[in-house]
């Protein structure tokens, strides 16, 4: 997108200021994206309401709805933080309203609704920028960088078990909306997972193929999924696995890659490489001896150790506003991700494995099913839970 002429600063608004519009509001009134003005927020909660009097700067106009904001016409652009399934339509009423969006994981609940909202940013002439701020982590950067290389060969297998997103039934209580399909459309896949999936697809490309095994309520008393087995299949014949839940304690995160020549494992927020001296397809096909494996080392890795998060993805969306310089992630990319959790769900509620693209109605079809008989939650106890420390922060409801 190109600029916006003499504009100096971005006028924001944020639509939702619960865990996570909160945090990127007091991120921006404390200057930390300095290209980014907070103008208006916007939220259904009086409560929250009541917070962004006391605590934002006076001259920030707060509404009860984003529709109100939208309109009000204080705003340049709006960042959209709300319960999932609000992404894609509040998304596209800023947008023909003229406005810049960005907007939270995930980017919504189904993709054929995503697949409209990215339509509407193709036909407008405004930023649309998604929040996965992940991608701004140097590890999963230099990650991408040696796989994109072509330097190590194909992909053969990947596995991830990203089993640390561990909560408790008093985070699933804090809302009526969580951890119900009617409310927030899935569990894990859909709330801690947006960011996991997303880097997958980005660093290692789309499955074509996904058998899942999703277990709802295991762990706590909810109705979606809280662990997740996946068996992934790519169109270059490479396999994968991926583990999730939010009941192990202590959890794991281990995100292993192995090419053709080299192996790399990100664990602990550290990154490893063993690279073979020659790929192994070669070696398999060359090596006279039966029992030989191909020689290789552990390779140090430098990165430039950059991981600005949420306002690196919000500085690039000013400054993309501004000058056109380059988004972390375009919005229209958040489909990638919502697509496998998509396969997953419908994977595992026919009980077979389903190819991408899958059937966009025959999944609406099945979620629909599960929505009318959701139930509503007793001992909702609302709570703003600090996030500090956790990159999968949840959104809230406006």
């Amino acid at each position: 997108m190109s600029g916006i002429g003499i504009m100096d600063k971005v006028r924001l608004g944020i639509i939702g200021i619960g865990n996570m519009g909160s945090t990127h509001a007091l991120s921006i009134v404390e200057g930390k994206v300095p290209e980014l003005e907070l103008t208006a927020v916007a939220d259904r909660s009086g409560s929250r309401r009541e917070w962004a009097k006391e605590t934002l700067p006076e001259t920030v106009r707060v509404y009860t709805e984003g529709d109100e904001l939208i309109a009000s016409g204080c705003c340049d652009a709006v960042l959209v933080a709300v319960p999932h399934y609000q992404h894609p339509e509040l998304v596209i009423r800023a947008l023909r309203g003229g406005l810049h969006v960005m907007c939270e994981k995930p980017a919504g609940v189904y993709t054929k609704q995503v697949r409209e909202m990215n339509e509407e940013a193709q036909r407008s002439n405004r930023v649309f920028a998604m929040m996965f701020n992940q991608r701004t982590n140097h590890v999963y950067r230099k990650m991408y960088e040696m796989v994109h290389s072509g330097l190590y060969g194909q992909i053969k297998r990947v596995n991830w078990i990203v089993t640390d997103w561990y909560r408790t039934q008093a985070y699933y209580n804090s809302g009526g909306w969580r951890a119900t399909w009617a409310g927030e459309g899935g569990g894990v896949l859909l709330n801690q997972c947006p960011h996991n999936l997303d880097l997958l697809q980005w660093i290692c490309g789309m499955p074509v193929r996904v058998q899942a095994f999703c277990h709802n309520g295991k762990w706590h008393d909810i109705e979606v999924e809280d662990d997740v087995t996946a068996y992934l299949e790519f169109e270059n014949g490479a396999t994968g696995v991926f583990v999730t839940t939010t009941g192990d304690a202590p959890g794991t995160n281990r995100f292993e890659i192995t090419m053709e020549k080299g192996r790399l494992v990100c664990e602990n927020d550290r990154l490893s490489f063993y690279e073979l001296e020659v790929s192994e397809r070669e070696f398999c096909y060359t090596s006279p001896e039966g029992f030989a494996k191909p020689a290789g080392h552990e390779t140090a890795l430098e990165t430039d150790g950059q991981n600005l998060q949420h306002i690196g993805v919000l500085r690039a969306f000013a400054a993309n506003i501004l000058r056109g310089e380059p988004l972390v992630a375009r919005g229209e990319e958040g489909i990638f991700g919502l697509t496998l959790s998509n396969a997953m769900h419908l994977s595992s509620w026919l009980g077979h494995a389903v190819e991408i693209p899958f059937d966009e109605d025959l999944f609406l079809e099945q979620l629909d099913q599960r929505r009318r008989t959701s139930r509503v939650k007793e001992n909702v106890k609302e709570t703003t839970f600090s996030t500090a420390g956790s990159y999968g922060s949840e959104t809230s409801q406006a």
